[in-house]
């Protein structure tokens, strides 16, 4: 037997809040990457879409519910939400966005060499320098972001009826 006790799951810490410096820092990454974005041409819609791709992946429920609302109020359908985790099987998303997320799934998945070789590939045939390396530092901080909220366990409430 263990002389540890046992601290209940249900109270994390909130490592945002336990260490705003550091957080500071993740946010103004974000920021830059944002930046780095709207200067390579990449409209904030597709930026919510890798969002929302990643944080998918990841299982980052907080993630999930800021990444629609913001999504939506870009303009994003309904339809395009819906389908996201299944991208590849639709033709609701345009070369660029498909580019886009596949980068965004081989950053996720960084071990899986044969994913980002496949990813890069397809990346290289429809954006420029600029615009992968904005879609890479997207994915890069909403996966730092999803561990944050995925680690506090940041809670998602229902929203109010409308």
């Amino acid at each position: 037997m263990s002389d540890v006790t046992a601290v209940p799951t249900d109270r994390r810490v909130f490592i945002d809040k336990q260490s705003p410096q550091a957080y500071k820092a993740l946010l103004a990454a974000a920021e830059a990457a944002r930046e780095v974005a709207a200067e390579a041409g990449l409209d904030r819609r597709l930026i919510e879409l890798v969002n929302l791709r990643v944080s998918q992946i990841n299982g980052c429920a907080y993630c999930l519910h800021v990444h629609t609302r913001a999504a939506v109020r870009e303009g994003e359908t309904a339809q395009r939400l819906g389908v996201l985790a299944a991208w590849r099987d639709t033709e609701v998303f345009s070369d660029r966005e498909r580019a886009a997320l596949g980068l965004a799934e081989a950053t996720t998945a960084p071990a899986d060499a044969a994913l980002q070789e496949a990813a890069y590939a397809v990346a290289r045939e429809v954006l420029n320098d600029e615009e992968i390396s904005a879609a890479v530092w997207v994915a890069i901080t909403i996966n730092s972001f999803n561990r944050v909220s995925i680690l506090s366990k940041h809670p998602v409430r229902p929203a109010p009826a409308r």
